[in-house]
């Protein structure tokens, strides 16, 4: 069964002054261009496609990279199980601001760091290992060394049996996947805007974390 809604409706947003969802995004995608996917928000279909092959009832810990504005926020707590946690961690101050203001759900942290560092943020949070981690973050245009040092740092996050969720605008994102991860399942979105690829990389079941 679905956790109640905690997050603020939209009248409930402009009541405590928070600026739109698409000016918060496109202020965004202005500030830091190379750290936002697009500035177009990603399709309900879209989420479905990524969020609907998580074990749900048995997920403790999910992770989020560049959650942005939150829009796949609502949805993953919708999913969520009661005991579950869910870490949205982006370098953007004014996302984390927003996040934390519009989502109530005690259930969500959102963290303001880098990716890279997501078995500290874990650790601190006192995980030893995430179940899932879904990134949005555009792995092509990230600065030099970073995108190998994220999907190294996730790899060893995740629990043996978990999966590395990513959708990109781009395919260039496999072959930051591959050194790390044999087991891997791709799609198209055909549904949104621009088309997306979507990778879900699943670490084996006996490999050590």
């Amino acid at each position: 069964m679905a956790h109640p809604r905690l997050a603020l409706d939209h009248e409930e947003t402009r009541a405590r002054k928070l600026p739109s969802p698409w000016a918060m995004f496109l202020s965004g995608f202005l500030k830091h261009p190379v750290m936002v996917g697009s500035v177009i928000a990603s399709s309900k279909a879209l989420q479905n496609t990524m969020l609907d092959r998580v074990d749900w009832p048995n997920t403790k810990l999910f992770v989020e990279y560049g959650p942005g504005v939150g829009t796949f926020t609502q949805n993953i707590l919708d999913r969520l199980a009661p005991d579950g946690t869910y870490i949205a961690i982006d370098t953007n101050e004014d996302f984390i601001d927003y996040l934390g203001l519009k989502f109530t759900d005690s259930r969500f942290i959102p963290v303001l760091g880098s990716a890279a560092d997501v078995e500290k943020i874990v650790a601190d949070h006192g995980f030893d290992h995430a179940d899932y981690v879904l990134s949005g973050l555009p792995f092509s245009t990230l600065p030099h060394g970073v995108a190998p040092q994220i999907a190294a740092a996730t790899h060893r996050v995740l629990k043996p049996g978990g999966a590395f969720l990513v959708y990109q605008f781009r395919p260039k994102v496999r072959e930051f996947l591959t050194p790390h991860w044999s087991n891997i399942d791709y799609k198209i979105e055909w549904r949104a805007i621009p088309p997306s690829h979507n990778f879900w990389a699943w670490k084996d079941k006996d490999e050590v974390k």
